[in-house]
Parts: structure tokens; sequence; C-alpha cells
């Protein structure tokens, strides 16, 4: 069946949002913490699986929910219904720094391969579900492991990148070395392995990792400056130790830098 037809609207710059709008009766659904606001009349209803058209079978139900578990995801996802006789919006937040990415399966041939914790939200009818590796090398150094997503359909979803996106257009046979952290997603025909970086000096005193990753067009690449993992490491790395004050960052001086930061404590 054709999934909903609905207009969107992204707001903000780093710290974007979502704004969908829907006509009577027209469903958007979406992953739990996502929501942030929507007129009254929307109702919200928890739908067990994936987002595709529910099918009255329970197999059907399970094998839904238990990809979406495989992926890292909750058992459920969230529709929202417009319930008036009018159009209505509802948004939804990125949940970190980042950009909102309009992904229109119907020019993407229906299929569109993104990294596990990727997707936003998507109008009724589009199914999100697992894209298992068939290269040992990707699954075990690619950063995604042997399991992405993939969304799937004819209409509109939304996936959410960290930093500033760039999108790039291979053509066939080309080739985009990118690290193993920042792809976002990317289209069906776009051949994905992992490459090893070569070098004793590279590999120990790098500081990029072992591996990066070759994507062969043709096909449509995005790629992300920031992922969260990449800033999550930054911010444990940079959390006081266990018993300390946390004035010690960028400082050689250690209790005379405390000194002069008006700290008395030693």
């Amino acid at each position: 069946m054709k999934a909903h037809e609905i207009d969107y609207h992204i707001y903000g710059e780093e710290m974007q949002y979502v704004e969908i709008e829907l006509d009577p009766q027209e469903i958007v659904i979406a992953e739990a913490g996502s929501f942030m606001m929507m007129d009254n009349g929307i109702t919200m209803e928890t739908i067990f699986g994936d987002g595709s058209q529910q099918k009255s079978g329970l197999l059907d139900k399970l094998l839904s929910a238990g990809k979406r578990v495989l992926t890292g995801e909750s058992l459920f996802m969230t529709a929202y219904i417009n319930q008036n006789n009018t159009k209505s919006k509802a948004c939804f937040a990125s949940p970190y720094p980042g950009k909102i990415v309009p992904i229109d399966l119907s020019q993407f041939n229906g299929k569109f391969i993104c990294q596990k914790d990727a997707f936003l939200c998507a109008a009724k009818g589009v199914s999100v579900g697992i894209e298992f590796s068939r290269k040992l090398g990707r699954g075990l150094f690619g950063g995604e492991g042997f399991i992405m997503q993939k969304i799937e359909g004819d209409g509109m979803a939304f996936v959410h990148s960290g930093g500033t996106l760039a999108k790039r257009e291979l053509a066939a046979g080309e080739i985009l070395k990118v690290d193993t952290g920042c792809i976002v997603g990317f289209t069906k025909d776009v051949d994905y392995d992992i490459e090893f970086i070569g070098g004793i000096k590279n590999s120990l005193f790098g500081g990029e990792g072992l591996f990066y990753a070759t994507l062969r067009g043709p096909g449509t690449v995005y790629v992300q400056s920031l992922p969260f993992s990449r800033l999550a490491d930054r911010i444990i790395a940079s959390a006081p130790k266990a018993g300390g004050n946390g004035r010690e960052e960028g400082s050689l001086l250690g209790g005379l830098g405390r000194m002069l930061d008006g700290d008395n404590r030693f």
C-alpha cells in the first residue's frame, strides 16, 4: 500500500526540528523520544513493530518488532493521527546538534540504508527494518556491526545526522573513503566495504583507527561531520575523574592553575 503523503518544513540550523502537516486521518510514525509538540486533535497511538501498514497476523508483528530489537530500537513506535477535520501539525526534534535529512523514498527506488540510530520519523506506510552486512570485514570493523537500518516504501522519511551534513553524488565506479562513524546513509546501489588503512605508523600513531569505509558508486551518500559517538567520547574524556574538581583541563600547572582560577583548594 502507498504511504501517506505528508507535507513538512524543517526549522533551525544546528538544533533542528521537522514540522509535519497532516491532512485529516493522515498518520506520521516516530521513534520514542523524538516528539516535540502537536496541535490539539492529533492523537497518539503506540504500535507494535515498525511503521509499515500493520498486518493482522501476530507472526508478522513479532517479526517486525524483532527487526527493531536487532537494530537497538524499542519494540514499539508511536503513531500520530490527525483526528481533526482540517490540516494539523506535529513536530519532531533531532536528539543532538546536527541536521535533519528528508528522504523521499520514491526518488531512491524505494530503499535507503542508514546507521542504526539515524531514523527520526516517517509517513505511515514506510517500513523500518534491518540490513545485514554480507561482508565479514564490514561487520567486524565497520563501526555499525553486521546490522544497519533500512527504510523502505514510497513515502517521506526523516533521518538525523551530527554536526554538518555533506551529500555526495557518486558516479558509477567512483569511490569515496569515509571514517566509519561518519556515514549517515546511502542509497541501495552503493557498494559499501571496509579497507585497512595500512602502514605501521598510521596504524599505531595516526589516531584515526585502523579502518575506513569505502563507498563505490553509483548512488547518493550522506556523511556527517560529528557522529554522536565521537562527541560522547570527547565529553567522557573531559569529564572530571572521581574525587576531582573538574578544573584540570588544558593546564600543565596543576595546583598553580587552580590558584590562578580562584580556587584555594589543593
